[in-house]
C-alpha cells in the first residue's frame, strides 16, 4: 500500500510517498481503509527534527471505512464509516484501536470527517476537561481561523458559553468564519488585544482563554482575563518563552494550564476521546458542529500540502485524500 513516510536527513526530514506492507488488525483493533487524513502543525516540527532513525509513517487522524475487525471488538463491523485519532494514518490502510473510533455523521464527506478528530477532541479537552467551561462564561479563542480555533468556537457556543470572542491578526479571516457564531471579533493588526477584550466584556475580561499561539499574545492574554480566569495553552507556534507578572497572576487569581497529547498514555488519550464523544455527539446529532476544510491535496502532493500548512494562510484544516476511487 502507499503511505507518507517521514524520512530522516542530515538537515531534517522529508515526506515521501512509498510502498509499504499493509497492516493487520490486532486484538481490540479494526483495519480501516483510509479515504482522507488530516494534516497537523506538529508534522512540520517532526519533519524539521527528523535527522536520524528509521522512516516512520506519518499521520494522526483519519476518515475511512472499516474493512476488518479484530478479536474482542464490539459495536463495529465492515462497512462502517468512521473517523478518529491514530498514528500512521497518512496511508491507504491503518490499524486503529476501536476505542478511538467515532461514527461519521450522515451527510459528511470524507474530507469533512478527516478534519474533525484532532481539532475537536483537542478543543474539547481544552475547553471542558482542563478549562472547566461553565454555561454563561465568556471564552476568548486565539488563532480563531485555525482548525482548533474554529472547533473551539463551535464547541463553546454549543455548550452554552455566554460570549465567544474570536481573535485573529486578520479582519479578513474573521469575516470568513463569521457564520460560526462568535459574538465579538478582534483583529490584532488593528487593535490591542487586552483593551478590545475588556471592551467586549463590559470590562470584566474573559473567563476562559484558549491559546494556540504561545509567546506573542501571552502578556496581553493575562491582561484580558477576568478575575479567577483560566488560560489553556494548546500550542506555542509563536514561541515557547514569555514573561509573566506574578503579582498580576496572583492578584487576579489566574490559572495557566498547559496541555498536550505527546506526554499522555494511550489510556489517557482514550479517555479524551470518550469525553469528547460524550459531550459532542449530541451536538453532532443536531448539526451544531461542522469541521472547516481549507483545502484538500492528493496523497502524492503532500509536499504542497505541507507548504500550505506552513504558510499560515489557511482557514480551517488541510486534508490529504487517499484511495482515489473513494466514494462520497
Amino acid at each position: 500500500m502507499k503511505a507518507v513516510l517521514i524520512v530522516p536527513g542530515e538537515s531534517g526530514g522529508t515526506a515521501e510517498v512509498r510502498e509499504i506492507d499493509r497492516p493487520v488488525a490486532g486484538p481490540a483493533q479494526v483495519l480501516v481503509r483510509i479515504f482522507a487524513a488530516g494534516l497537523n502543525r506538529g508534522e512540520l516540527i517532526m519533519l524539521g527534527a527528523a535527522r536520524s532513525g528509521a522512516p516512520i509513517v506519518n499521520g494522526g487522524e483519519f476518515a475511512g471505512e472499516v474493512v476488518e475487525v479484530g478479536d474482542g471488538v464490539e459495536g463495529f463491523r465492515p462497512g462502517d464509516r468512521v473517523m478518529g485519532q491514530a498514528r500512521a494514518t497518512q496511508a491507504e490502510y491503518a490499524a486503529v484501536d476501536a476505542g478511538f473510533l467515532i461514527r461519521i455523521p450522515e451527510g459528511w464527506s470524507w474530507t469533512e470527517a478527516a478534519a474533525f478528530p484532532n481539532v475537536f477532541i483537542t478543543a474539547h479537552d481544552a475547553l471542558v476537561t482542563n478549562g472547566r467551561l461553565q454555561a454563561g462564561e465568556s471564552v476568548l479563542v486565539n488563532a480563531a481561523s485555525s482548525g482548533i480555533g474554529t472547533a473551539a468556537i463551535q464547541i463553546a457556543r454549543g455548550l452554552g458559553a455566554g460570549k465567544v470572542i474570536a481573535v485573529s491578526r486578520s479582519r479578513e479571516k474573521l469575516e470568513q468564519i463569521r457564520d460560526l457564531g462568535w459574538d465579538a471579533g478582534i483583529a490584532t493588526d488593528d487593535e490591542p488585544l487586552a483593551a478590545a477584550v475588556l471592551a467586549a466584556t463590559d470590562e470584566a475580561g474573559a473567563d476562559l482563554v484558549i491559546d494556540s499561539l504561545g509567546a506573542s499574545p501571552f502578556e496581553e492574554n493575562l491582561k484580558a482575563m477576568a478575575l479567577g480566569g483560566r488560560l489553556v495553552s494548546v500550542g506555542r507556534i509563536t514561541g515557547k518563552s514569555a514573561s509573566i507578572d506574578l503579582d498580576w497572576l496572583s492578584l487576579r487569581r489566574l490559572s495557566v494550564i498547559g496541555v498536550t497529547f505527546r506526554t499522555r498514555t494511550p489510556q489517557q488519550s482514550l479517555a479524551c476521546t470518550a469525553a469528547a464523544r460524550r459531550d459532542l455527539e449530541p451536538l453532532l446529532d443536531r448539526g451544531a458542529l461542522r469541521p472547516i476544510v481549507d483545502s484538500a491535496y492528493p496523497l502524492h502532493e503532500v509536499a504542497a500540502a505541507h507548504a500550505r500548512l506552513g504558510s499560515n494562510r489557511q482557514v480551517g484544516k488541510i486534508i490529504l485524500t487517499v484511495n482515489t476511487d473513494q466514494r462520497p
